[in-house]
């Protein structure tokens, strides 16, 4: 975790502690596939850039990160996730957001709570949720139909480590896929 979590000026509370370029490589994705369940080993790397604040209709000002998430399984070194998008924090609120896109016609802003000091933390969307939702192009939608969404990220000095569970209406069944992996600050 940084020492502060002001950085150029800008309250980052609990976001400031994400901030810089991680690697990790104890990833395991567990996917579904037509007959039965795919596990994967996986290394990756993280990017988390301040950017500054934004301010929203002239009361809301958030404290914004962009990332670059790029996923590489063990077995061939191919990329089979990059993902980008922001993490936005409320300090008037303490409301907690992520806003994500993924290559294959999926995006969502998922949302949930976190004080400044906070080492975790916990976002959720699903398409039945009036402030936190997904948004997915037809195809996705008929085939491969994501339905709730859940992160959370725990940091520790130079240590990140995350957890994350999306429901997927996929081959005719509903699956729970999971991603997980322990991270290191590279600089």
């Amino acid at each position: 975790m940084t020492k502060t979590s002001v950085i150029d000026g800008v309250e980052y509370g609990p976001l400031a502690a994400l901030v810089g370029n991680w690697e990790g490589d104890k990833g395991l994705d567990i996917a579904p596939e037509p007959d039965g369940t795919e596990k994967n080993p996986y290394s990756e790397t993280i990017l988390f850039e301040a950017i500054g604040d934004v301010t929203n209709a002239g009361s809301q000002t958030l404290s914004v990160l962009r990332y670059h998430q790029i996923v590489r399984r063990k077995s061939d070194n191919q990329v089979f996730h990059n993902e980008t998008g922001y993490w936005m924090w409320d300090p008037e609120t303490d409301v907690v957001m992520q806003s994500l896109t993924i290559p294959r016609g999926v995006c969502l802003l998922a949302g949930g709570q976190a004080a400044a000091g906070a080492a975790t933390l916990k976002v959720s969307a699903s398409v039945d949720s009036k402030d936190w939702g997904i948004l997915q192009s037809p195809f996705m939608q008929q085939n491969a139909r994501t339905t709730k969404f859940d992160r959370s990220i725990t940091v520790k000095g130079n240590q990140l480590s995350y957890f994350q569970t999306t429901m997927l209406e996929i081959y005719g069944k509903t699956f729970e896929h999971t991603d997980a992996n322990e991270l290191t600050r590279c600089k």
